[in-house]
């Protein structure tokens, strides 16, 4: 099967309410994730042109819905990612939440759907189901939640579910509701993403596992007379050279023992997501495998959960990476880098201007200071203008 390749593509940044820091998996380095704190790397991302951000979500987070309902009155065109948890939510109640944040942020709202892979945090949760329930749970969660969004009134019984007279008063002021983002690796997973999702999320394996999970979703999406689209998660480290660049990365874990890791390595283990264990079986605990495709690197997910690799380069070859996967069929990039508020400046300054993008980054012609801009030299003239190259895509 062959997958189109998207003329264009978004790109995202993360907001990491689950705690930044210089270093991995230690103290030294770590930095308070407060409100200013978030603020700054949210109005960091409007104003270098990402589409938006996406808030994480479990017990090791602050409350994506209150962060974002608190950001969006601060910035002015960011979207803001954030999760409906099928099982832990009832869809009435998540589908007027949405609603609300949806009017609220003026139509800036995107929605993630978190079906969960950690049995002992589910458990803390109240949720006691196995993994293929939780999965009935998130396709007749979506059933309800859609319709609802959709301006239906909903009658609904199924096995978990029992819907009397089901109804918004207040619409979203998107048509039908906010995009539905969904990630996982599992068959039942993709069962879910093709009949339900609009855009189908995976974490940063190298490209022809990639291929390879997308041509599967595809292929049940059409089966279902769907078209579902294509995203990935990735961290990043970009500089202005390569080895710059993977001085930093190996920076980023130099503080981090062998018991840490394999602390984490444990925790990963009890866990019955699909997605968890491939990123495990990318690096298999050891730091001495860690580049698993040419400036792919794994090192994130020694002691991180979720997405666990870093696209590691200078900003052209970073940028020739990132269209890497565009060529196989992803159009959206979810994108995070350590610390969040200064990676957020080196890849937006570096790399989104290379970049085939479907939203516009900052134009600075209404700015009295009409560049080149930089520091004044001497005191006495401004800096030479230097053209940056612009990535030129292949089909």
């Amino acid at each position: 099967m062959t997958i189109p390749a998207p003329d264009k593509i978004k790109v995202l940044w993360f907001l990491p309410t689950h705690g930044d820091s210089r270093y991995l998996g230690t103290s030294e380095g770590g930095r308070a994730v407060n409100l200013p704190y978030l603020r700054q790397i949210a109005q960091a991302a409007d104003s270098l042109g990402y589409y938006g951000v996406l808030l994480p979500t479990g017990r090791s987070c602050e409350d994506s819905w209150v962060v974002a309902a608190a950001l969006a009155s601060q910035t002015e065109k960011l979207r803001f990612l954030v999760a409906v948890r099928p099982g832990l939510q009832s869809p009435t109640l998540a589908a007027r939440m949405t609603a609300t944040l949806d009017r609220l942020s003026n139509g800036r709202l995107l929605i993630n759907v978190v079906t969960g892979g950690d049995p002992v945090e589910n458990a803390g949760d109240g949720i006691h189901l196995s993994h293929a329930e939780r999965y009935e749970v998130t396709q007749e969660f979506l059933d309800i939640y859609k319709s609802l969004l959709a301006g239906q009134t909903v009658n609904y019984e199924s096995k978990h579910f029992r819907i009397v007279d089901g109804k918004l008063l207040f619409a979203p002021l998107q048509p039908a509701g906010p995009q539905l983002y969904f990630g996982g690796s599992s068959d039942a997973a993709n069962v879910v993403a093709a009949k339900q999702v609009d855009k189908y999320l995976t974490w940063g394996e190298p490209p022809a596992l990639v291929r390879d999970k997308i041509e599967s979703v595809r292929r049940l999406a059409e089966a279902e007379g769907r078209d579902v689209s294509f995203g990935i998660r990735l961290h990043v480290i970009v500089r202005e050279t390569e080895a710059e660049a993977w001085e930093a990365a190996d920076r980023l874990i130099s503080k981090l023992d062998d018991a840490t890791i394999a602390k984490a390595q444990e925790t990963f283990s009890r866990m019955d997501s699909v997605g968890q264990r491939r990123m495990a079986e990318l690096h298999g605990g050891r730091r001495d495998k860690l580049e698993i495709s040419p400036n792919l690197w794994a090192g994130v997910g020694l002691v991180r959960g979720g997405a666990g690799t870093a696209l590691v380069g200078d900003a052209e070859t970073v940028a020739e990476r990132i269209d890497e996967y565009r060529r196989i069929g992803i159009d959206t990039f979810i994108m995070s880098g350590y610390p969040h508020l200064e990676e957020a400046y080196s890849f937006g300054e570096r790399v989104l201007p290379l970049l085939p993008l479907d939203h516009p980054l900052p134009q600075t012609s209404h700015v009295a200071n009409m560049g080149p801009f930089g520091e004044t030299v001497g005191n006495d003239y401004r800096p030479a203008a230097k053209p940056r190259p612009v990535l030129v895509t292949g089909g």
